[in-house]
């Protein structure tokens, strides 16, 4: 009977060892993981600065040459330039999906581990309290007569107060480790909502690039790749233009006159959200007399301009819903694409709760349709260099609601009809820097 409970002792030890060994190996792998992950991380953060820097130096490249002189060869340089833009924003894109998975899988971990942290803080508590429980039933005067001796009495009755301090430290580090886990989840949970968003843009910059291109070949097949065709080409657009430009003033001079300004929101930062980050977007022209708009001959710029790289993503500047959207370059004159390149391009207007309304112009590409409601900082579209256009930007605008003209016939509210480029959105514009945090 001894040798069977030594054999059972051996056997019990043993099986402490391994259980204790499977623990430790399986932490220490687990580390190792969690470091390996963690350098996987850093390289990728790395590679996205590289590739940002890269954008950010295209996007200086651009914007210098919009005011060089206009020829075909310089238009052709431009346009792949704005490809190699967009290429350099799909490995962004694609580098930040793998960046944000790590992320992820490295939360996971955390997860896991504070998960695990809780269970032990909890049976610690568990054990804590049952021993208090079994000293409770004592007084303190019933313990010193128990015990042989005062030094017992007073050994004892210390034993139960730091039992005490012991069960708050338990209590704190539960709390602690419970607000660890559910800032671990919720970052975990925003990480793949961003994941998600983030291959939205990649399936969208990718198709982006293509309509780019075919952009290309219509220039091409247009000008069959000669000079003197380009040049008479411009020369007549250059004309269709200041024609536009007349026609868009006379509607919205008249159309200030109707703001009332009491109707309005009170003029302050942050009432509208910036619809493009910044950076990588810059103001790269203000509202009003601006000293670009008087050296090109017109006398008033509607709106600002946030300079940005091809595909960067637009966000509604507040939550409204959507009453216009449209490619004015496609729109068809007689079966000819007479505004091709001579106005807003594609655009988005969305009209706001709060008295105003919202045009974004030149886009790349929109993801929005008439009649959808959309939230303040929703993805509405994408920055392009779409109508009369230079370079990659956002034009801008913030028109007061109760001057945008009504639904007609083939005319979405705030638009009306134009000569040659269809649906117009016009309004009574007003100052973005003053609703801007910018």
């Amino acid at each position: 009977m001894h040798n069977n409970n030594q054999i059972l002792f051996k056997v019990l030890v043993l099986f402490v060892i391994f259980g204790l060994f499977g623990i430790f190996s399986y932490h220490a792998v687990r580390g190792a993981d969690s470091d390996e992950l963690k350098y996987s991380i850093e390289q990728k953060s790395l590679e996205l600065q590289e590739i940002n820097n890269q954008i950010e130096q295209t996007q200086e490249e651009l914007e210098q040459t919009q005011e060089e002189g206009k020829t075909l060869k310089k238009q052709i340089s431009r346009i792949n330039s704005q490809v190699n833009q967009l290429k350099l924003g799909i490995r962004s894109s694609e580098v930040m999906i793998g960046k944000l998975g790590l992320e992820v899988e490295s939360l996971q971990y955390d997860i896991i581990d504070t998960e695990e942290r809780i269970i032990i803080n909890r049976e610690a508590i568990a054990e804590i309290l049952r021993q208090l429980q079994q000293q409770e039933e004592e007084t303190a005067l019933m313990v010193f007569l128990r015990n042989k001796s005062l030094a017992d009495g007073i050994f004892e009755i210390q034993n139960l107060a730091n039992l005490n301090d012991k069960l708050s430290v338990e209590v704190a580090n539960l709390g602690g480790s419970k607000i660890k886990l559910d800032y671990a989840l919720n970052d975990a949970a925003n990480k793949k909502q961003l994941t998600k968003a983030e291959n939205f843009n990649l399936k969208n910059k990718k198709e982006i690039v293509e309509e780019v291109k075919k952009d290309k070949q219509i220039i091409l097949s247009q000008t069959k790749n000669q000079e003197y065709l380009y040049q008479k080409q411009l020369k007549e657009l250059d004309t269709l233009q200041e024609e536009i430009a007349k026609e868009v003033f006379g509607f919205e001079e008249e159309l200030r006159l109707k703001i009332n300004p009491t109707a309005l929101p009170t003029p302050r930062p942050g009432i509208l959200k910036i619809p493009v980050p910044i950076p990588p977007a810059r103001l790269t022209q203000k509202y009003g007399k601006t000293s670009y708009v008087l050296r090109m001959g017109r006398s008033w710029h509607n709106g600002i301009d946030l300079g940005a790289p091809m595909g960067t993503p637009i966000f509604s500047a507040e939550k409204g819903e959507v009453i216009a959207v449209g490619n004015q370059d496609n729109y068809r004159t007689n079966g000819k694409k007479l505004c091709r390149r001579g106005a807003y391009g594609k655009f988005v207007v969305i009209k706001h709760e709060n008295n105003l309304t919202t045009f974004y112009a030149h886009l790349s590409r929109w993801v929005v349709k008439i009649g959808d409601k959309v939230e303040r900082g929703q993805n509405i579209g994408y920055v392009g260099s779409t109508g009369r256009s230079t370079g990659p930007h956002l034009h801008f605008v913030v028109y007061s609601s109760q001057t945008i003209p009504p639904a007609t016939p083939g005319f979405p509210e705030g638009t009306r009809s134009s000569r040659v480029c269809g649906p117009m959105p016009v309004g009574g514009d007003l100052n973005p820097l003053s609703y801007l945090n910018l």
